[in-house]
């Protein structure tokens, strides 16, 4: 978006002094009234362009912008090799891979677990259906965490060592500020190592 500076002239102090010698002064009253409609062009002007300009950037953003869609209409695929097999995976809007905001869903089977691991940015789930457990710590520990439900959020600072499991099948949204990239705890949990 193009950042516009609209310089505002500022008006002048009026007091009953002030008025009262307006009036005592037919010129200087006809002056500032040329000035004033010298500034309300000028504005108008300004104002006219600032309109132009954030419509343009309006736009454009809509041209970036992808369709609205239902729940029904998403496009699933199999998860990225990082996450352990049988979860589904769709990109709803940007690019995980690349530097940028992102929104995605993962849809898991029911007893899907993700071992403790960490990201280099902040994570954030809402869960969109199920029952999404998450715990922070070293391992995966099912007698601790929380389990969040439909319309649960979560967030995990970059770096901090989180894990999660499902008992229902769940699906999470994840949004985020790309590259999106996991490191397990214990490098052995990495099932993108797997043969």
């Amino acid at each position: 978006m193009t950042n516009a500076t609209v310089i505002i002239p500022r008006q002048a102090d009026y007091s009953v002094t002030a008025v009262a010698s307006e009036l005592a002064s037919p010129a200087r009253s006809r002056a500032q009234t040329g000035a004033l409609k010298s500034w309300k062009v000028t504005m108008s002007s300004r104002l006219a362009l600032m309109a132009f300009v954030v419509l343009a950037a309006s736009g454009a953003l809509a041209d970036d912008m992808k369709m609205p869609m239902n729940g029904k209409d998403i496009k699933w695929g199999p998860a990225p090799p990082f996450f352990p097999k049988g979860a589904e995976f769709a990109v709803l809007s940007g690019d995980p891979s690349k530097d940028g905001l992102y929104v995605v869903r993962l849809k898991m089977p029911a007893g899907y677990k993700i071992p403790a691991h960490n990201h280099p940015t902040t994570e954030n789930v809402t869960v969109v259906s199920g029952n999404f457990h998450i715990g922070m710590g070293e391992r995966l520990d099912e007698k601790k965490g929380i389990e969040l439900t439909s319309g649960g959020y979560g967030e995990a600072p970059a770096k901090m060592n989180h894990y999660a499991w499902v008992t229902s099948p769940t699906i999470v949204q994840v949004h985020g500020q790309g590259p999106f990239a996991i490191t397990y705890v214990n490098p052995a949990d990495d099932p993108s190592t797997k043969k």
